[in-house]
């Protein structure tokens, strides 16, 4: 069947239009800041056969993963055991997971009793139990630490909810209201995918939209292509290093070799530490999510995200690494922070062949952090997470921007208002950290400070970050960004925190997260002098960084 382009951009842009639908609406159902004010969540559309038609460009960090979450989905549960109205729920990292909090939920769209597709989404909630509250341990040394591990399961059947299910989770986790608020939302998000699917089914037909969904596919593979063959023929190789695990392990590195074959691409991770005690370990799924985000920015972003531009991508990560760990490795931070590295040597790999295409390293880190305890206006238990954003790197004709959330990442900070009203806790400070650029042509962005204190009562803390150590390194002669550095403060005394911690606070004490800066690109003594005394009159560098780094004459 031969559709013509026209038809075949409609139905493109419909899919794409499902996905944001569904994104928008569990946002607004959402019950925990985390979701409907941080917005860290993702929406996607596959085919019946289980490959990705479309996303909202959300997380990265999810969007790469969520397919092996769907695989795995599909072969628990293959077609002729699904029923109009189920819905099944995972977050096992094991089967296509990124960490525990991330929930995945799949629903099949059913049409004359066949399935057409399937509506899924992932969203971070805020507890799934463990040894922490947030269930974001920086201690955790055995997955069984941080929280409960769902296998493929039916939270819906037949349209109604899975109640054993629905209490086992509930009975496991610290703010059960929240997570069942939360876990509604997806399930709503998810029926409006399917309602949306359906009217396209009744008016182009299955096997018109089937012809076309394979179409769609195609025509990003043929576009990912093209864009690789633009690029240098060779073998790239670029290595990094994580700070330590917060076990005792430092400088792990991670390595990452690319090789340009014509219109395909193979990244090969060998070299890359093996799996260790910390929670610093990333599934396979979250190693191949980073990697695609990667060769997409060097290639085109607008090309559409689905099964088709992936399959120029193949990826070697060695069993039993931190790229690709076997159980019970602990894999919370393998999501969080490792997943940024991976994307820092593969951008860095290709730097060196191709550096107009690629920015320099930004902050590498999500900046973790997690709060619990009782909170004292109404005795009832609560956790707080959030990532921290800082700065994105140089590039080419381009500052980097300053204190954002970067690669993996792509959520929004906590509002103060929100934070302060629905947690008891204040923020103290919030400010952009003067100096932790790195100089270049082209500046790195800057990090952040906040500051948040506990308020009448006795909390849980615990810190899970990276590049306190080793900085964001520069690009085309640019310098490396600031590192990022955390303290406990009591009485104005302050106590500087290791990078991956947990700690029982008191009330009236303030930790400080103070996040990393970017690196900088391109040499600094090209740097526009009015661009220097713009960056010294704004306050973001000072007049004395600048005289050291720039030759600047205030």
């Amino acid at each position: 069947m031969n559709i013509d382009s026209v038809t075949l951009e409609v139905i493109r842009n419909a899919c794409i239009a499902i996905a944001e639908e569904m994104n928008a609406n569990l946002i607004r159902t959402g019950y925990s800041p985390n979701i409907k004010e941080r917005r860290d969540c993702s929406c996607a559309m596959f085919d019946a056969t289980g490959e990705l038609i479309s996303q909202a460009e959300n997380m990265p960090v999810h969007l790469g993963a969520m397919p092996f979450s769907v695989a795995a989905a599909i072969d628990r549960f293959p077609p002729e055991t699904l029923s109009e109205g189920d819905a099944i729920l995972l977050n096992d990292p094991f089967r296509g997971g990124a960490h525990l909090p991330d929930l995945t939920l799949v629903t099949p769209v059913f049409v004359d009793g066949d399935i057409v597709a399937y509506a899924a989404n992932r969203a971070h909630h805020a507890d799934i139990g463990g040894a922490r509250a947030g269930s974001v341990a920086a201690d955790s040394t055995e997955i069984y630490q941080e929280g409960l591990r769902i296998p493929p399961v039916k939270l819906f059947a037949s349209g109604e909810v899975n109640d054993p299910v629905m209490e086992m989770i509930l009975s496991n986790v610290r703010t059960p209201d929240e997570r069942r608020g939360d876990l509604r939302a997806q399930e709503a998000a998810n029926q409006t995918g399917k309602r949306r699917f359906t009217e396209l089914v009744e008016k182009y037909g299955t096997e018109t939209l089937e012809t076309a969904l394979d179409e769609i596919k195609d025509y990003s593979e043929r576009r990912m292509r093209a864009e690789i063959e633009e690029l240098p023929d060779g073998t790239y190789q670029f290595d990094d290093v994580l700070d330590d695990d917060g076990a005792g392990n430092e400088n792990l590195p991670v390595v990452a070799e690319v090789q340009v074959d014509g219109d395909s691409v193979h990244v090969d991770f060998t070299g890359t530490a093996p799996q260790t005690d910390g929670p610093v370990n990333a599934v396979f799924a979250v190693t191949a999510s980073a990697t695609y985000y990667a060769v997409r920015c060097v290639t085109d972003p607008d090309i559409p995200p689905n099964h088709g531009c992936y399959r120029p991508i193949d990826i070697h990560a060695p069993e039993g690494t931190i790229v690709n760990p076997k159980l019970p490795a602990a894999v919370v931070g393998g999501n969080l922070e490792t997943s940024q590295r991976v994307t820092d040597v593969v951008l860095g790999a290709f730097g060196g062949q191709v550096p107009e295409r690629v920015v320099a390293a930004c902050q590498g880190t999500m900046n973790n952090i997690t709060f619990g305890g009782t909170d004292p206006r109404d005795g009832s238990p609560y956790a707080f997470y959030e990532t921290q954003g800082g700065g994105f790197g140089g590039r080419t004709g381009k500052d980097g921007m300053d204190g954002v959330h970067v690669h993996m990442s792509n959520t929004m900070n906590t509002p103060i208002e929100v934070l302060e009203t629905a947690y008891p806790l204040r923020v103290t400070r919030y400010e952009l950290r003067q100096d932790s650029g790195g100089a270049g042509e082209f500046r790195g962005g800057l990090g952040l400070r906040r500051d948040i204190q506990v308020r009448d009562h006795r909390a849980t803390f615990s810190l899970l970050a990276d590049r306190h150590v080793n900085a964001p390194y520069g690009l085309a002669g640019g310098e490396s960004g600031g590192t990022g550095a955390a303290y406990l403060t009591d009485d104005g005394e302050e106590t500087k925190l290791p990078q991956k911690s947990t700690h029982n606070l008191e009330p009236g004490q303030t930790v400080s997260v103070r996040t990393p800066g970017a690196g900088g690109y391109g040499t600094p003594e090209d740097r526009d002098p009015e661009a220097i005394a713009r960056d010294v009159r704004l306050g973001k560098v000072s007049a004395e960084f600048a005289r050291e780094h720039y030759d600047f004459e205030d």
